[in-house]
């Protein structure tokens, strides 16, 4: 299995990759404000690298329950010289978060090679488009509503069926815009429109996606259902995205996104090592 992100090619069977997560927001649920300086999200993901992140996800709008959009203007200032100054910075390659057909096109521009569409649900083919133009690399992901209506009261007759369905159907209006499956990756989009049960019974399914012959992409960290199940605090719930991310790394799970390089990077190698004994 080959995944393209333009000048990037992964061939599956490999190691987990880990990719960091870059929020340049002043919103994000765990460290909205940290990184909002364009200097000190640069060093940041610089540091991720350091840490062994794979691949950076560098976002300017909070998708979290509730969040607000923000303006394609100010996404675009927050994200751009993030993005350029980290293709100066770093080698390994770059995603942009946004569910905007410009930021993602302007990002692709600025030295991105992967977009990381949490709005993958959408109708309007404009943003597949601009992947496919770019033959940059696409992480569709499932949502159930938005980021401001999608905790309010989700409702599954079998997550696990119809996130199975979505990826279907999505894969087949992917390719009708020209993005080939070779450009793809999906993510069944843990927290959004989801509740905890669902979280959990999408991660006791997940061996179930690999039948997509796709990367499969899972990002739990530090996310509330973890808090739910433990009691912990947004600040104290790495070890539940550690065990999170290592089952996963059991069920088939390709790309791990986390706040957490160098925990998540140790805690799935020794996985790996454990599966390959």
């Amino acid at each position: 299995m080959i995944l393209r992100c333009r000048q990037f090619t992964f061939s599956f069977p490999r190691p987990t990759l880990v990719m960091g997560i870059v929020n340049v927001t002043p919103d994000s649920f765990s460290d909205g404000g940290r990184y909002l300086d364009s200097t000190a999200a640069i060093a940041h993901g610089v540091e991720l690298v350091r840490q062994g992140a794979d691949l950076l996800d560098i976002g300017g709008e909070s998708t979290r329950p509730g969040a607000s959009p923000v303006p394609e203007a100010e996404e675009l200032r927050r994200v751009l010289p993030v993005i350029e100054g980290l293709a100066r910075e770093v080698s390994v390659p770059l995603s942009v978060d946004t569910r905007k057909p410009a930021v993602a096109r302007a990002a692709l521009q600025a030295g991105a090679c992967l977009v990381n569409d949490v709005a993958a649900n959408r109708d309007d083919p404009t943003m597949w488009r601009v992947v496919a133009d770019a033959q940059a690399g696409y992480v569709c992901m499932h949502m159930q509503g938005t980021p401001q209506t999608m905790q309010l009261g989700p409702v599954y007759a079998d997550v696990v069926r119809e996130v199975d369905e979505f990826f279907a159907e999505r894969q087949a209006r992917l390719r009708r815009a020209g993005v080939a499956d070779e450009h793809v990756v999906l993510d069944v989009g843990i927290g959004f429109g989801k509740t905890v049960q669902h979280n959990l019974q999408l991660l006791r399914g997940l061996a179930t996606f690999k039948k997509h012959a796709r990367p499969l992409l899972l990002g739990v960290s530090r996310k509330s259902f973890l808090g739910h199940l433990t009691g912990a605090d947004v600040t104290a719930r790495l070890p539940g995205s550690l065990a999170a991310a290592c089952w996963a790394v059991t069920q088939g799970v390709h790309l791990i996104r986390t706040h957490d390089v160098a925990e998540t990077v140790q805690a799935v190698r020794v996985t790996e090592a454990v599966l390959a004994t």
